[in-house]
């Protein structure tokens, strides 16, 4: 079964994640709010400084990590209610090159319901491994835009280090999601990306340049 149509291939609801420590007096030590919607098939640029959520993002968003609040639907189903094993036909996170599947198994599967499509409808990549040797990049693009063209929807979560990556992002992707400060950011395009003054000054003088040469 495919994803409905006319339903949002994903919608996170007044989404929120925070960690806090100390068994009296608690202090926050960690805070990402979410709430942004994404209708159809695309290729999403996610960026933003280590340490920021972007990972803790992608574990909501496929189920393995439990929002304090709010809720992720993907395809229509909140796939915090799916059974765990069946939570990657629905979102599948890859970490580099392994599959992530953790799960705080609060609830029982049995209580849970089963996942409503057999395959994935949402993929995120986080910080892939790109070898810049033998067209393993162009491999690799071309396997998002067949995704996409499957009517998929695909994150690609990059931590900028070399100018390559800004080639890549701005090459495939076709919006953007900035995390930083404890929220998530929808960005339009590559342009818009670079002039936003966050991701300016999470890139650094000479990665910003050369982004600039892209945009």
């Amino acid at each position: 079964m495919a994803a409905t149509p006319g339903v949002p291939l994903i919608s996170l609801q007044n989404l929120r994640k925070v960690y806090t420590r100390g068994l009296i007096a608690r202090q926050q030590t960690f805070k990402l709010e979410a709430d942004l919607t994404i209708d159809g098939p695309g290729i999403v640029g996610v960026v933003g400084p280590n340490g920021a959520g972007k990972t803790t993002l992608f574990e909501m968003m496929t189920g393995s990590n439990a929002p304090t609040s709010g809720r992720v639907l993907v395809a229509g189903t909140d796939i915090h209610r799916v059974k765990y094993a069946e939570r990657d036909r629905l979102a599948i996170h890859y970490h580099q090159s392994y599959q992530v599947r953790r799960f705080r198994k609060l609830v029982p599967s049995a209580f849970l319901a089963p996942s409503p499509v057999e395959r994935p409808v949402v993929h995120l990549f986080d910080e892939p491994q790109f070898n810049t040797q033998d067209g393993y990049i162009g491999f690799m693009l071309d396997f998002f835009r067949k995704l996409r063209a499957e009517g998929r929807l695909v994150f690609l979560c990059l931590h900028p280090t070399a100018s390559y990556h800004l080639e890549i992002l701005n090459e495939i992707a076709e919006r953007f999601l900035f995390v930083a400060g404890g929220t998530v950011t929808k960005v339009p395009n590559f342009g818009s990306l670079i002039a936003e003054e966050r991701m300016r000054a999470y890139l650094g003088p000479e990665m910003t340049r050369a982004a600039e040469a892209l945009a």
